[in-house]
């Protein structure tokens, strides 16, 4: 690269950082829960961007090339994320802890225990997820989750990915991936009533 290329890609990439790092750091953060993670996230996107510049060819807008580049990376981080904690102790947690999370809800015949059945959320009026309390309290439950179970949720319901998609993305069958969301949304639900509605 050319000493007056070089100068020209600093300054669009320091011009880019100006516009667009608070909409990059919003979505990322929004995307992964994580402070430090989405930092550097949106670092790791205009590194990518100022490496690869020369191959924009300006057919989108700037903020657009910059999000499919952030997007790829939030992907990525859930991926890694995923076969880092299947690898680890999440693993083991999942797999001793499937039927812990099944009988903590339901008795041996497959039915709900009375302590346990949920409440019917659909009698309350308003909308829970317009409600920035309960937003919270959700965003601390989804943090409560296993890492698997957690990028699962994401996936599915922020990202509204399809299972196909999710099981690739994560390298998982068809058949964990149903098993994880399943006690996912019991451990959400769960952890939802008794932090919202029994406050």
């Amino acid at each position: 690269m050319t000493n007056q290329k070089l100068a020209l890609s600093q300054q669009n990439i320091q011009e880019w950082v100006s516009l667009y790092a608070d909409d990059l750091f919003r979505w990322a953060l929004h995307k992964t829960g994580v402070k430090e993670t989405a930092e550097d996230l949106v670092q790791e996107t205009f590194l990518v961007a100022f490496k690869s510049l020369d191959r924009f060819q300006g057919k989108s807008k700037p903020k657009t090339w910059l999000f499919s580049i952030i997007n790829n990376k939030i992907i990525d981080y859930h991926r890694r994320n995923f076969k880092e904690a299947s690898k680890n102790h999440h693993l083991n947690f999942e797999r001793k802890g499937e039927s812990d999370v099944l009988n903590q809800f339901f008795d041996n015949t497959d039915t709900w225990k009375s302590s346990e059945k949920p409440s019917n959320w659909n009698e309350l009026e308003g909308h829970l997820l317009d409600d920035h309390e309960f937003n919270m309290v959700l965003d601390g439950c989804m943090k409560n989750l296993p890492a698997p179970w957690y990028s699962a949720i994401q996936l599915k319901y922020l990202d509204q990915k399809s299972g196909n998609e999710i099981c690739q993305e994560l390298g998982i069958t068809s058949s964990n991936y149903w098993k994880m969301l399943q006690r996912a949304k019991l451990q959400l639900r769960d952890c939802i009533e008794k932090n919202w509605f029994e406050e």
